[in-house]
């Protein structure tokens, strides 16, 4: 039924990781089922294949950029569509089985972003201990549990999950690190429009022709729609053929959004919508009011200047 919120939902496994904790933060995700994929392909491709209604993914990092196995997933296959995006501070701790000294660890589990991200701890508190790659937060975890190693690098939720004790909270050394997550389903009628909104795309730029990408973002600025993001991919065709992902404010169901998009689908070689979905409101008083657009690029603007040149075609000039 439309409207209908996902009930089958599936993420970048294992149990533990800053994924599940941000499914977790999706109200009906409480109510329906939650499983772990081992890859970002294996969950979109059970989106895709019907397995399951929804999956969550990280998008990108504010420290480490972008997660460019998400980006490439979104334009390869069957298209499908963002519905919401989630975005998660990003909190490591250092646990272990027990309460200890940090001069007694010699061993510390971490994936290999998470250890980049608390590099200057590591070096200030634990300058002698030995850092060994694992391929997840929740791994981590799970090797301080078994006693593989002194105490792991690891998100909260996995340090509960493994009752691990928490030796140190807040180790990152960026404390307003975020990180990025979307909610993918299969594609039908987008969220409808909040007023504070992001619309995903993908566009292949038509290399034959001069100044191709200024094209692309000249139809975006002369309608006053605001790029909060550009990323470029390979396309895997041949060298310098990349593949530009968009995030502008703004909904498709809104005339200045659909008549960009229109420009952009008339001039480009490829155009992939990925969505249009509420933009992240953090909790505060600044966190809760939309983004005011530049003066002379409002809505206000737009239909005020309609109307004068209305106006001017009717013979009423001002």
């Amino acid at each position: 039924m439309p409207g209908t919120p996902p009930s089958r939902y599936v993420y970048l496994g294992p149990e533990g990781t800053f994924t599940e904790q941000a499914l977790r933060m999706i109200p009906a995700a409480e109510h329906g089922t939650r499983t772990p994929a081992r890859s970002v392909p294996e969950a979109l491709d059970g989106v895709r294949g019907g397995d399951f209604d929804a999956a969550v993914v990280p998008l990108e990092n504010s420290v480490g950029g972008a997660v460019p196995v998400t980006l490439d997933e979104l334009v390869s296959g069957e298209p499908l569509a963002i519905t919401r995006e989630i975005v998660l501070p990003v909190q490591f701790v250092l646990a272990a089985v027990d309460e200890k000294p940090l001069s007694g660890i010699r061993g510390v589990a971490a994936h290999p972003q998470a250890s980049a991200q608390c590099r200057h701890w590591l070096r200030e508190h634990l300058p002698d201990a030995t850092v060994v790659d694992v391929l997840s937060n929740a791994a981590a975890a799970a090797d301080a549990a078994a006693g593989r190693h002194d105490a792991a690098i690891c998100a909260p939720i996995g340090a509960d999950r493994h009752r691990l004790t928490v030796l140190a909270d807040k180790i990152a050394d960026r404390d307003d690190a975020v990180t990025r997550f979307v909610l993918v389903s299969r594609p039908g009628p987008p969220p409808p429009p909040t007023g504070d909104d992001v619309t995903s795309l993908a566009v292949y730029i038509a290399h034959d022709r001069v100044g191709a990408l200024l094209a692309v973002l000249t139809e975006l600025s002369v309608r006053g729609v605001n790029l909060t993001r550009i990323e470029s991919r390979p396309t895997g065709e041949a060298l310098g053929r990349y593949v530009f992902f968009l995030d502008c404010t703004g909904h498709v169901a809104d005339v200045r959004v659909g008549e960009a998009l229109q420009g952009l689908r008339r001039i480009c070689a490829d155009v992939r919508f990925l969505g249009s979905y509420p933009r992240h409101r953090w909790t505060g008083a600044a966190g809760d009011r939309p983004v005011q657009g530049p003066a002379g690029l409002t809505d206000l603007d737009f239909a005020d200047a309609a109307a004068w040149l209305a106006r001017l075609r009717a013979g009423r000039p001002d």
